[in-house]
């Protein structure tokens, strides 16, 4: 059997993938901060999110006795008929809840869908375990409180390159404390799923600061650790999974790795592989990137409405 990589790449038009070709040879290569001092500059540098109309409402929720803040998005036209529960990416020490406003208004709106922000906590100030015990947190809170305060029960989960880490890490300890089948589906895209520095992808990024930062206190043989590096971890009893990555991802061979051991684990899983994408596509001005997100979109649409 002959397993090529353009096999998997999704099928796209020719003037898409050449517009991608021509924005990421124009636009320079970037880099994450080196040491703390770079990253507090970076962060003074970030643009104010954009405001959204109508507006999230700012809240704090409350479970498993932590607190923490949330954006929440409800949908213009009618009651919610879902929750998602969106958690930003920027290497668990960069980012904000804010800075997906814009997706999760218009995802509120176009899904007819309740939209949950998480504010969680950010590395080196508040390194691994903070940022997945917030993430739970909130999980737990929809668990309990979805259907009293948004008249639905049916959720879904997900994010992008450390979000989605911390939506699957999420769902482990659902899974683990009974009640992830309240999950009806989970949208990762671009994961950071090897800490450890033992997977191909994991020795790439394995300099990289976001890691001092976030896991630089737990010892080496701990950093397999599934909350860590979920993919190591027994990957059986979740919910059915879409996993977006580029094909010029960092990362790709990682996501390949775990799209094949959510498989084999006998989960749902569904693999999209973007040609001339790299690390973060789906929040780049190309016509690739949106046609990327509708498919999201719609994934996300027929788990929520129970539909195959």
């Amino acid at each position: 059997m002959r397993f090529a990589l353009e096999a998997l790449l999704v099928d796209l038009p020719d003037e898409q993938v050449a517009e991608a070709c021509a924005f990421y040879r124009s636009r320079a290569a970037g880099r994450g901060p080196a040491d703390f001092a770079e990253l507090k500059e970076a962060r003074a540098k970030k643009p104010v999110p954009r405001a959204v109309v109508p507006p999230p409402l700012e809240e704090t929720v409350e479970a498993a006795g932590v607190r923490v803040p949330v954006r929440v998005f409800l949908p213009a036209d009618g009651p919610p008929r879902g929750v998602y529960l969106g958690i930003h990416g920027g290497g668990f020490y960069m980012g904000t809840a804010a800075q997906g406003d814009e997706r999760h208004r218009a995802l509120a709106d176009a899904l007819r869908i309740a939209v949950i922000g998480i504010d969680y906590r950010l590395a080196p100030e508040h390194p691994w375990p903070a940022a997945p015990d917030d993430c739970e947190a909130v999980a737990l809170w929809l668990v309990e409180q979805a259907e009293t305060r948004f008249g639905t029960s049916r959720l879904a989960i997900g994010g992008s390159s450390a979000g989605a880490t911390l939506a699957l890490a999420t769902l482990l300890r659902l899974r683990d404390r009974g009640v992830v089948d309240r999950f009806a589906g989970a949208a990762l895209r671009f994961g950071t799923y090897d800490l450890s520095a033992h997977t191909p992808s994991g020795r790439l990024i394995a300099d990289e600061y976001f890691i001092q930062a976030y896991v630089g206190h737990v010892p080496d043989r701990d950093r397999t650790l599934p909350d860590v590096s979920p993919l190591y971890a027994d990957l059986s009893g979740l919910p059915p999974a879409l996993l977006v990555v580029g094909g010029e991802d960092i990362l790709l061979e990682d996501n390949l790795t775990l799209a094949g051991r959510l498989s084999a684990a006998g989960n749902d899983v569904e693999l999209r592989v973007y040609p001339a994408a790299p690390h973060g596509f789906t929040g780049h001005p190309t016509a690739l990137a949106a046609t990327a997100i509708d498919g999201v979109n719609s994934w996300l649409s027929e788990q929520i409405s129970g539909r195959p």
